[in-house]
C-alpha cells in the first residue's frame, strides 16, 4: 500500500518496514496464490451489502485508460503498444465496475488493442463468476458487431447497450460517469500515473490493490 501511494520504488521503502525483498515476495505470493482475489472478492461483497445491494451485480459498466510507459521493457514499443487514437505509447487499464463503481473485472494489455477487443478479454477475466450479470453499458468504442458478438459467445444472456456522447456540449451521461469516477479513484495512487511494471501481472496486481484502498476507505468512512 505504501508503494502504491506514494509511487516510490521498492528500494526506497521506510526502514520500520520489512526489507523489500519480503514485502516484494509477499506482493508476488499473494498474487500468484489467489489471496489477493480473495481479499478483493471479500471487500467487493461487503461495499455491496452496505449499500444495500445484493452480493453479485446485474449491470456494469465497461471502460478503458491508456497509460503511458516508464523507461522500461516490455509490450510498448511500438507497434505493439502504441495507442493512435491517444497517441500513447504504453498500456492499457481495462476495467469493468458495478453500477456502484466497484471493480468487478480488470485486463491490462498493450496500449494499440482496441476497445471492442479488450472488452472482450474483460469479459472472458470473470469466467463463471457473477452469473447474475445481464446487462453491460459501454460507449461508443464498443460498438458493432464484434464486440456484441465476441461477449455473446462467452455470456448468452449479456445484454450490451452504447450510451452515445451528447453532440450539444458536455453532460453527465447516465452510467458512463461511473466507470470514469472509478478511474479517477484509482488514479489517486502515485504508482498507476503510469506504467512502470514490467510484468503485466504485477501491474494488474496493483489496479486490485488500487480497488481494495477504495473499497477499504468506503466500509470504513460510510459517510
Amino acid at each position: 500500500m505504501y508503494v502504491l501511494s506514494t509511487g516510490c520504488q521498492w528500494q526506497y521503502l521506510p526502514s520500520d518496514l520489512p526489507p523489500k525483498s519480503t514485502v516484494y515476495d509477499y506482493f508476488s505470493r499473494w498474487d500468484c496464490d489467489g489471496t489477493l482475489r480473495n481479499i478483493h472478492d471479500t471487500l467487493f461483497a461487503k461495499c455491496r451489502e452496505q449499500a444495500g445491494r445484493g452480493p453479485g451485480p446485474t449491470a456494469g459498466v465497461i471502460d478503458s485508460q491508456s497509460v503511458k510507459s516508464a523507461e522500461k521493457g516490455g509490450p510498448r514499443i511500438d507497434p505493439n503498444g502504441y495507442d493512435a487514437g491517444k497517441k500513447i505509447k504504453g498500456k492499457k487499464r481495462h476495467i469493468l465496475v458495478d453500477t456502484t463503481g466497484m471493480l468487478v473485472g480488470a485486463v491490462v494489455h498493450p496500449a494499440n488493442i482496441q476497445d471492442r477487443d479488450g472488452g472482450v478479454l474483460v469479459v472472458a477475466s470473470l469466467f463463471d463468476r457473477f452469473p447474475l450479470l445481464r446487462k453491460l453499458f459501454a460507449d461508443g468504442g464498443y460498438q458493432g458487431p464484434k464486440f456484441r458478438n465476441g461477449v455473446r459467445k462467452l455470456r448468452q444472456r449479456l445484454k450490451v447497450e452504447i450510451v452515445k456522447r451528447s453532440d450539444t456540449g458536455f453532460k453527465v451521461l447516465p452510467k458512463r460517469w461511473v466507470v470514469e469516477r472509478t478511474l479517477a479513484w484509482l488514479g489517486r495512487c502515485r504508482r498507476l500515473a503510469k506504467d512502470f511494471e514490467c510484468l503485466t501481472r504485477n501491474a494488474l496486481a496493483f489496479l486490485r490493490w488500487a480497488s481494495v484502498r477504495c473499497m477499504l476507505r468506503k466500509l470504513c468512512n460510510p459517510s
